[in-house]
């Protein structure tokens, strides 16, 4: 078990010459076991109490790991992506604490390598689960397989991998999302479709499967629609405000905004706001966006943008209950499990399906 130091400052004793000092109350730590106290602050050396005070002296606190709690390291995106993602970390946290049982440690980033970085070090602190939502699709083979051989089961969350040797995964199915989008937008019987395509941060698993659904339908000839400029604007409202604004300037004709995320097509209707342009249900330009923050939500339902998939960030009640599982020696019902979610559209929605589904 890992020993931990604490020097405890506070706590201060006025022995008389060759009398014994009382020994005080075992402090507390969160997450740790009282191991004793100790004459020496590098290495435990159990201090007796029966000891006669001849000089002075200074103990030192130490501290056990509570095995008694379920470690594991959480890899995630980074808050400041989106609401969205705030949402979820704050899910995560709220649920994978002491009182339920776990030491928790937390690495946020939106780089591949760091999260493998994290990824590595938690299996050297040997943690005993790896939850992980991949900034990238790909590039996780060696690290998986590293956590295999130590016996740490892996369970994503949010965002598949191409490894397969994962544990279990509590996901968004990002295919049916960026299905259900299509077929929304091929519904309003447009003559003809000329899309801005506002796409995730590359080679994500959200930004894959609903760039592919746009591509698919781009390919067929039954329907006319023509993607007249696809760019990424990594999750993030400013980029995409500037490519739109890019666009118009440019001269090239849309009348559709396929943004991958609230967040885009919020920096989208910016740029189309500055430049005059109607949109929404009674505008010239469909807004069509992925995920359903409640302020996104608000503008839908004035009418301003018209169509949102909704993508939930609310994934730890089923993660905890895997891992509750697999502590009682239980395998997961299946490989994947995902979240439940719809669609939202603006001549249907309420306050009610803001309040209720937005976050």
């Amino acid at each position: 078990m890992k020993e931990v130091l604490n020097v405890l400052a506070s706590i201060a004793q006025t022995v008389a010459y060759g009398e014994k000092a009382i020994e005080p109350n075992n402090p507390l730590k969160e997450g740790y076991e009282f191991k004793g106290w100790s004459t020496n602050k590098h290495v435990f050396e159990k201090f007796d109490f029966n000891t006669a005070i001849t000089k002075d002296m200074t103990l030192y606190a130490f501290w056990n790991e509570d095995t008694r709690l379920i470690k594991i390291g959480i890899i995630n995106l980074s808050p400041e992506e989106s609401v969205g993602r705030q949402a979820n970390v704050r899910d995560l946290k709220n649920t994978f604490t002491m009182a339920n049982g776990y030491k928790t440690y937390n690495y946020n980033s939106n780089e591949h390598t760091e999260q493998l970085a994290a990824f590595n070090q938690f299996i050297e602190d040997g943690a005993r689960y790896i939850l992980l939502a991949a900034t990238s699709f790909s590039g996780w083979d060696d690290a998986i397989n590293k956590a295999k051989k130590a016996n740490i089961p892996v369970v994503l969350f949010d965002r598949m991998i191409r490894n397969n040797q994962y544990t279990a995964a509590v996901v968004s199915n990002f295919k049916k999302e960026g299905e259900k989008a299509v077929n929304w937008l091929i519904r309003q019987g447009f003559p003809e479709y000329n899309v801005l395509h506002l796409q995730g941060k590359l080679q994500s698993d959200a930004q894959i499967d609903r760039s592919n659904a746009l591509n698919k339908i781009a390919s067929l000839k039954a329907i006319k629609l023509s993607i007249v400029k696809q760019q990424t604007g990594n999750w993030s409202t400013d980029e995409a405000k500037q490519i739109t604004k890019d666009t118009i300037s440019q001269g090239i004709a849309f009348n559709v905004v396929y943004a991958e995320n609230d967040d885009m097509a919020k920096g989208a209707v910016q740029a189309l706001d500055e430049a005059g342009r109607s949109h929404g249900v009674n505008g010239d330009i469909i807004i069509l966006s992925f995920d359903g923050n409640k302020w996104a939500l608000e503008e839908l339902l004035k009418g301003k943008w018209n169509c949102i998939i909704q993508w939930s960030p609310f994934q730890a009640a089923q993660l905890h209950k895997i891992i509750q599982d697999l502590e009682n020696g239980i395998q997961p019902a299946q490989k994947i499990f995902f979240t439940e979610e719809g669609s939202f559209d603006a001549k249907t929605i309420s306050k009610n399906d803001i309040e209720k589904y937005g976050f």
